[in-house]
């Protein structure tokens, strides 16, 4: 049974009002001050430490990941006496078009906003975190987009060439670490909903695919974890190294995506990260998924997933690119692998470019009666885009941007979907800076 809308209210005020009222008087402060601006907010130490240890907080991204120490910060930041604030967020618009015979088209909005703080308590550190989106005003069928499959609009009938809405409550947790020695420590995370210790960061907060405006077909191989009603981690952090894990709810949401679903604890995942250079983050990671399709109850899923992240920072821009490989050991069922290589360059905070490469093995394209339902489809998927954004105005930037699918598909699917069918998405957006 979910939360009440009220109750999801209460939760959502309470975060904010712990955490808004410090960064909003820090704002004051600055205003105060000639000449300032996102580049000079009052002066923070020369190396902020993250949430759960004794190291840089650029290397920290979704739940509990580790990416790159050298990836530029995104969003505003701010710090007032004791907390450390960060928001960021942004609105996309799109108009998106899907080609071919099972193509279909759409004008719709994603967003995301998110709002943290932490602060030294009992000879560690607090952490406070809460993350929204208004997708769920799309529509519980989502956005066209051949090729992916996951979750449901209706709790009957799978989505198929759909992406599903995110949940409006994407993020509410705690956090807690605590020092062992100078170059350790050990932390706690609780969310509701959260993401536990699987995978690489979420798709749309690793910098090389967070301006893509579409979810990868990878989604549900990598990081469909990342909202999860119920997640309690533990971790421990030596130098460089963090070993942590999780017990969580392995059902992925519901086709209510205003609620708060009630916390469960019957799926469990264990993630090695490691970060030898300021440049390069790597991890590995396996989870038991009990029961995480609401319409295959019967099936639960061992993934597997290994990931290579990279980030070079330059005078006129940045650029980031991840590697990453899931498996999806279905039980009853199929062995089934995904592949993603992804990359984003950004220069003069003006053009961005980006791109993305899959390859993945589907098996949920038909339905049941079809006579290739539950086959094997081996398909692959290349994306480019770019985006130009005109110079920030108060914390804003704006910009227009496109981008170009390339769906290679196998001869046994043509006849469903086409002679390898296009799709492409046009987009302006509006983004913290």
């Amino acid at each position: 049974m979910g939360l009440s809308f009220s109750k999801i209210l209460t939760l959502l005020i309470f975060n904010l009002l712990l955490i808004t009222p410090v960064f909003a008087h820090s704002e004051h402060r600055q205003q105060e001050a000639p000449g300032t601006s996102r580049h000079s907010m009052p002066p923070m130490p020369e190396q902020m430490n993250g949430m759960y240890g004794q190291y840089p907080m650029t290397r920290e991204s979704s739940g509990t990941s580790w990416q790159p120490d050298s990836t530029p910060m995104q969003g505003l930041h701010s710090a007032h006496q004791e907390w450390t604030v960060m928001m960021d967020g942004y609105v996309n618009a799109i108009y998106d078009k899907q080609t071919g015979k099972r193509g279909d088209e759409k004008g719709f909005s994603t967003s995301m906003f998110m709002l943290m703080g932490q602060r030294p308590a009992l000879n560690g550190t607090l952490g406070l975190r809460s993350m929204f989106s208004l997708d769920p005003l799309m529509g519980k069928d989502g956005y066209p987009l051949l090729l992916q499959t996951g979750e449901t609009a209706d709790g009957n009938t799978p989505l198929i060439d759909r992406q599903h809405p995110h949940d409006f409550v994407m993020e509410l947790a705690a956090t807690y670490s605590k020092p062992v020695s100078e170059d350790s420590s050990v932390f706690f995370y609780f969310g509701l909903p959260g993401e536990p210790a699987l995978g690489p960061p979420a798709f749309m907060h690793r910098l090389s695919g967070m301006d893509n405006p579409e979810a990868p077909l990878t989604h549900h191989w990598l990081d469909s974890t990342h909202i999860t009603y119920g997640v309690g981690t533990f971790g421990f952090i030596w130098k460089k190294l963090k070993i942590e894990g999780s017990f969580f709810n392995g059902r992925e949401p519901d086709q209510h995506r205003w609620d708060i679903e009630s916390p469960e604890f019957n799926s469990g995942s264990a993630r090695v990260s490691f970060n030898p250079a300021p440049n390069w983050a790597f991890q590995a990671s396996f989870g038991y998924l009990h029961s995480p399709e609401q319409l295959e109850p019967g099936t639960d899923v061992r993934r597997t997933t290994v990931s290579i992240m990279y980030n070079k920072a330059f005078k006129q821009g940045n650029w980031q690119s991840t590697f990453a490989w899931g498996r999806n050991d279905n039980i009853p069922g199929k062995v089934l692998d995904g592949f993603l290589l992804e990359s984003e360059l950004q220069l003069k905070k003006t053009h961005t470019f980006f791109t993305r490469l899959e390859r993945v093995a589907k098996n949920e394209l038909f339905l049941e009666g079809s006579p290739y339902y539950e086959e094997t489809f081996i398909v692959n998927k290349v994306n480019f885009g770019y985006i130009y954004d005109l110079p920030a105005w108060k914390h804003m930037k704006w910009g227009i941007g496109a981008s170009l699918d390339f769906n290679i598909i196998p001869d046994r699917l043509k006849p469903t979907y086409g002679d390898n069918p296009l799709g492409y998405m046009i987009f302006v957006r509006v983004k913290m800076d």
